[in-house]
């Protein structure tokens, strides 16, 4: 992503509608998924993002009449985009994990804390913010486009103040030019740069330490997603464990309770995971440009229903270092999957 002007910029706006914006929803429908993509590194929550984006839109479609083409449509709909974002963080809290809670990792023994209160971070399907294959053509578009949403890195930037994290998204994921970030928030160049540079020194602090170029190759990456997949639906904790590394990152929003260590995730899911053989059903997605479970539940009845869907990071060596557990199955509808299946 950046904020070059595409062809359907350069097309002529038809302002002759009663309203002024006749040519308004076919111009700027295409930017939808990428706006949506910017609000949620902005503000970390796909369902807070989606209205954002509306917000946006409606808002651009009321001033598409006085739109006078200085800059292009999709950078006029950022600036909007970033401004609604911005009014929105002065009223909200910033969405953390539980590893972004500051405390340290928990024992598998200890009591599970739900902290129902806080508004936790929330993973994005690939498919609305065009990181997987309904994304751009481009290879190297579809890599920028996965790593700017990865679950890490939006997690780290809600770390940041929302100015400095507007100027960082601004700059270094879409890479405007610093004059463009001043003149839309109303302040100096110098100040931009200087708010880059704060940010970017935050973000070394509390960034991601996943090492995204280390990741095995796509086929190794299914066949341990396979093998870790069958491994739950026969809740077999040995096999579950094997595929992990040994310092394996487990963490399950609400729970403040998080986990490092392999060890720690063998007593948790023996001792505090419900369920037994045959009483998973596990189905492929993907969030944030990696790979995701969504994991359901046999029931009394027979059915399986959503249970958590998980968000799976790599290591090198091919075994996986993080698993984000979210507990929220109103998530499910978000990522278009069923809501249950009938009994075997």
């Amino acid at each position: 992503m950046n904020s070059q002007v595409t062809p359907v910029d350069l097309a002529a706006p038809d302002r002759s509608g009663p309203d002024g914006a006749a040519d308004f929803p076919r111009l700027a429908d295409p930017y939808r998924h990428e706006l949506l993509a910017h609000c949620y590194r902005m503000v970390g929550s796909l369902h807070d993002a989606e209205d954002l984006v509306q917000e946006t839109y409606l808002r651009a479609w009321r001033g598409y009449a006085g739109f006078e083409g200085r800059s292009s449509l999709r950078t006029w709909l950022y600036r909007i985009a970033t401004t609604v974002c911005l009014t929105a963080l002065g009223r909200r809290a910033r969405r953390p994990l539980p590893t972004g809670l500051g405390q340290p990792g928990s024992d598998a023994a200890d009591p599970l804390v739900e902290r129902a209160e806080l508004p936790w971070l929330e993973p994005v399907p690939d498919a609305l913010v065009g990181a997987g294959s309904g994304g751009p053509a481009d290879p190297a578009s579809v890599v920028t486009e996965r790593e700017s949403v990865r679950l890490a890195l939006v997690a780290a930037l809600q770390h940041l103040p929302p100015r400095q994290r507007a100027v960082l998204i601004l700059r270094d994921v879409l890479k405007w030019r610093a004059a463009e970030v001043a003149d839309l928030l109303d302040t100096s160049t110098a100040a931009v740069n200087s708010a880059l540079q704060r940010a970017r020194g935050h973000l070394a602090v509390v960034g991601p330490t996943e090492d995204g170029t280390a990741e095995p190759s796509a086929a190794r990456q299914r066949e341990q997603i396979d093998r870790y997949a069958a491994a739950f639906e026969r809740k077999d904790v040995a096999g579950i464990v094997r595929l992990l590394t040994d310092d394996v990152v487990w963490e399950m929003p609400p729970y403040a309770n998080w986990y490092r260590g392999s060890d720690q995730v063998a007593t948790h899911l023996r001792d505090r995971c419900p369920g037994g053989p045959g009483d998973f059903w596990v189905l492929r997605t993907a969030a944030n440009g990696q790979p995701a479970l969504a994991l359901y539940l046999r029931g009394p009845g027979g059915a399986y229903r959503p249970f958590l869907l998980q968000v799976l990071a790599f290591s090198g060596s091919g075994r996986i270092s993080r698993v984000v557990n979210f507990m929220d199955v109103r998530l499910f509808a978000a990522f278009g999957l069923p809501e249950e299946r009938p009994p075997r």
